[in-house]
């Protein structure tokens, strides 16, 4: 077993740890009302995107999400909350420094002991969620349900769907497929867009993620018999009908989409080794890029 399936399939038993403990890092989260911003690299922004859309959603405040290399210094916030796994991403460390003594900072990490402990004002450590791999699955998935558990939206019923992901086979012919396009709306647009981050990084995939709505905009093109389309959460009107007359693989999601995420997972790592590949030596990534003076 590789140590990115061997680390996708704790996620259930690291969100439900992780949820009994929100209430201890309370005070160092995103209070009702504060304007936030998330930043992170790659999967890390991804997760922001999906807290964003989340908090927003609820009430909460408003909240945006960025890549650390796209912050706008223009813009007031309260807070920023920062997702680093390592703690050493240069573009997080550069701008929690730039945000020192101006903006109140919180990074969510997995090792305390790097740059980032003493970069950002607050930290939240979430090591039991800390991986060997290079591909994130369980940090990324533990951070976003801390955020989701402190806004109460996290329920056991989550956990419950993760372990369905672990347990249910694939779809017949989805492992065969060429190419995949995932899909999302509201906060589960930045879930999309991890999965298919996911299939790219593990299998060296060709795919894609949109909001579902602008599929029909032109990313409906390149569906054609050997390819799949995932839905994460209930999809528009039509679409599962107008993506199956191309001849595509429909997939729709039918579990809470942080687990259909889980099962995204798994897909990247069955694609990995259906072409003969090793998702622990992802071609040309390194667990974290720290960039030289």
């Amino acid at each position: 077993m590789t140590h990115v399936e061997d680390e996708l399939r704790d996620q259930p038993e690291c969100w439900t740890r992780t949820a009994a403990q929100v209430a201890d890092h309370a005070q160092v989260l995103p209070a009702p009302g504060e304007r936030v911003a998330l930043v992170g690299c790659g999967t890390s922004y991804f997760m922001g995107q999906a807290v964003a859309a989340l908090r927003e959603t609820s009430g909460a405040g408003e909240t945006d999400a960025f890549p650390a290399s796209e912050f706008p210094h223009g813009r007031r916030y309260d807070r920023v909350v920062a997702l680093t796994r390592s703690g050493t991403t240069t573009e997080v460390l550069d701008l929690l420094a730039r945000l020192r003594g101006h903006t109140r900072t919180t990074a969510i990490t997995a090792d305390p002991d790097t740059p980032v402990m003493t970069a950002a004002d607050d930290l939240v450590v979430l090591d039991h969620a800390d991986e060997r791999s290079v591909v994130q699955t369980r940090f990324a998935t533990t951070a976003l349900t801390l955020l989701r558990a402190h806004l109460g939206l996290h329920t056991d019923a989550v956990v419950a769907d993760a372990r369905t992901a672990l347990d249910t086979e694939l779809p017949e012919g989805l492992v065969d497929c060429g190419q995949f396009t995932f899909l999302g709306r509201g906060w589960t647009v930045g879930l999309a867009r991890e999965a298919a981050l996911k299939m790219r990084e593990a299998s060296l995939s060709w795919a894609g993620a949109y909001p579902a709505m602008e599929y029909r905009h032109g990313p409906v093109s390149v569906s054609t018999t050997g390819t799949a389309t995932w839905m994460f959460g209930e999809a528009p009107e039509g679409l599962a009908r107008q993506v199956r007359d191309t001849g595509a693989l429909w997939v729709p999601g039918r579990l809470d989409p942080l687990a259909e995420l889980v099962l995204a997972q798994r897909l990247a790592v069955a694609v990995a080794a259906a072409r003969g590949l090793d998702p622990d030596r992802p071609r040309h990534l390194t667990r974290s890029v720290i960039l030289a003076p």
